[in-house]
């Protein structure tokens, strides 16, 4: 770590639980984030910040108008634009230290799996359950850490799964229909800081697996209601009969 870079880190330095040894992992790090949405602008912004030495952004869509009530990684001026180019300028701009790899376009299938399986932690911030499936799936076979967020109204999620330890739930241990109806934001609305919150949050467990940290959301479930600021945080058990992550249960009892 140069001095400039100690400089840009030194609050993250100071802290027992990061200090220089854990800043230098976060360099090292490679996350990658898909869906660039509001979740994902916020995140991205935070783990560049953060220092994470490379991000990889996914996402086929082009920044609107009607998307900066809430996605913070773009401009006025960006309107058009794809947004993966959009956000990767601006975050360069933050942190030119930082490799942001653009993807313009949606992953599935091998494409999806070759990304993930190059990440160090994956953070899901897309917005329909087939995709959050798919993703899941490919983080359980790559045995990649995910991080999955979601918001819509007043109400939003976090969870965390450290799918390279077998006694890990997944995301299908909590969500057993792919195909189970799901309301947009387009329909319903969505408060704008609320998809910034728990973006935020994906950032901080991110950070916090990174670096090994135990005090964070593994194989659990926040809940934050953004109108009472109740909060509720639950224990995801792993479903011994999951389709996605029994093969890694099974893999465990036998050793």
């Amino acid at each position: 770590m140069n001095s400039e870079q100690h400089t840009r880190y030194q609050r993250h330095i100071v802290l027992p639980q990061i200090n220089a040894s854990g800043q230098e992992k976060l360099l090292n790090a490679h996350v990658l984030i898909l869906g660039m949405g509001g979740l994902g602008s916020s995140a991205a912004i935070y783990l560049v910040a953060a220092g994470v030495g490379q991000l990889t952004i996914v996402d086929f869509d082009q920044v609107e108008l009607s998307n900066l009530q809430r996605q913070i990684a773009y401009h006025t001026s960006d309107i058009g634009e794809a947004k993966v180019f959009a956000a990767q300028r601006h975050l360069h701009a933050l942190n030119p230290g930082c490799k942001v790899h653009a993807i313009n376009g949606q992953l599935d299938g091998m494409a999806l799996f070759d990304q993930v399986s190059q990440a160090d932690i994956v953070l899901d911030c897309t917005d329909n359950l087939p995709t959050r499936f798919e993703i899941n799936e490919a983080c359980v076979r790559s045995d990649i850490p995910l991080v999955t967020g979601a918001a819509i109204r007043y109400e939003g999620q976090i969870a965390a799964f450290k799918l390279n330890q077998p006694d890990s739930p997944c995301y299908h241990c909590l969500y057993k229909d792919s195909n189970a109806p799901n309301d947009s934001c387009n329909q319903v609305g969505v408060f704008g800081p609320l998809v910034g919150i728990v973006g935020a949050m994906q950032a901080a467990e991110t950070i916090k697996l990174l670096l090994g940290i135990e005090d964070s959301l593994n194989g659990r479930m926040a809940h934050i209601d953004a109108l009472t600021w109740e909060w509720q945080v639950i224990r995801i058990n792993k479903d011994p009969l999951c389709p996605t992550c029994r093969q890694s249960l099974n893999l465990a009892h036998n050793k």
